[in-house]
């Protein structure tokens, strides 16, 4: 990792409201546990990804850990713009992990949506809806604490079952300084529901500052819809790139291009099996058989799974 700093160091960083201010619609990758590492983040980049997030990062243990430091962010100096995502519940952690963050990234992003029952447990996440003072008092700490302007501080939310309420935290963090939100168009309670589309349409004519939209985008046509359906300055999709890292191209499932860009930047980068392994499976799940993916999933090693594509596929 500190070889990869020192690199990125010398790199110019990004404003990223440059993108917000382009007249373009910005197609941002979510943050992804395990998946939207560095070398997921690098093909996205080749594929019309404008800003990629980091995982969601526990502010505390980053503050606290030169190990968790190096094992959960690394970056180079093509990743930019870069947003890393934390997890925090006290405004001087998050504080003191965004200037630790700010010489390599370009933002922070506050995690105010994760509604997993670890994170809402430990005072993480979804839970911080209902905290819009804690909110402002974090995001106003950084704000004070980071000398750069063009340093952006935004927050990712779920919505309230009671949209006034969501529409009032926005508000206040917008008053606090938040550069842009990202809004998932879901309450805490809802995983497969559909996305209120319309509530993210109502927060953002509710708002001077970007909002993201986020929530169940599969296609770049998906994506156009959402815009149009609701204002929103920006898209954010997750799973959606999973299945397809080419999405923002305009491919509707993934081209033997990028599954042969994916193996050359996994190995490039010295991606664990695992997980080269995983983002396989996903962006394989539309052009493969149940027999196919019989065969492909249970591969145990990097080798086989070479093998296998370039015996199949050419790759």
């Amino acid at each position: 990792m500190i070889g990869d700093i020192v690199e990125t160091k010398q790199c110019q960083l990004k404003d990223p409201m440059d993108l917000f201010h382009s007249g373009q619609v910005v197609k941002i990758c979510a943050p992804m546990v395990r998946y939207s590492k560095l070398a997921f983040r690098t093909l996205v980049r080749k594929y019309s990804c404008d800003l990629c997030y980091t995982p969601m990062i526990v502010a505390a243990d980053f503050v606290r850990s030169a190990k968790a430091r190096d094992s959960e962010f690394t970056t180079n100096k093509g990743d930019h713009p870069l947003i890393v995502q934390f997890a925090a519940k006290e405004a001087q952690v998050l504080c003191d992990a965004a200037c630790i963050i700010s010489p390599f990234a370009d933002g922070i992003d506050l995690n105010c949506g994760c509604p997993q029952r670890w994170a809402t447990a430990e005072g993480y996440g979804a839970c911080l809806i209902n905290k819009p003072e804690l909110v402002q008092d974090m995001v106003r700490h950084v704000r004070n604490q980071i000398d750069n302007p063009r340093f952006s501080v935004s927050i990712k939310i779920r919505i309230h079952e009671d949209l006034k309420r969501t529409v009032d935290l926005c508000q206040k963090a917008e008053a606090t300084g938040v550069s842009w939100i990202t809004v998932h168009g879901r309450s805490v309670e809802e995983r497969h529901q559909p996305v209120h589309y319309d509530a993210i349409k109502t927060i953002k004519q509710s708002m001077t500052i970007p909002v993201v939209a986020n929530g169940d985008m599969k296609t770049l046509k998906d994506a156009e819809n959402v815009h149009h359906l609701t204002g929103a300055d920006g898209v954010m999709v997750a799973r959606g790139l999973l299945a397809n890292p080419a999405m923002f191209a305009g491919y509707e499932e993934t081209p033997l291009k990028c599954i042969q860009d994916w193996v050359d930047i996994a190995l490039e980068h010295g991606t664990p099996f695992t997980c080269f392994h995983h983002h396989l499976m996903y962006m394989m799940e539309r052009i493969t058989s149940k027999q196919e993916k019989k065969v492909f999933n249970v591969l145990s090693s990097t080798s086989a799974v070479l093998d296998y594509l370039n015996d199949h596929y050419g790759v």
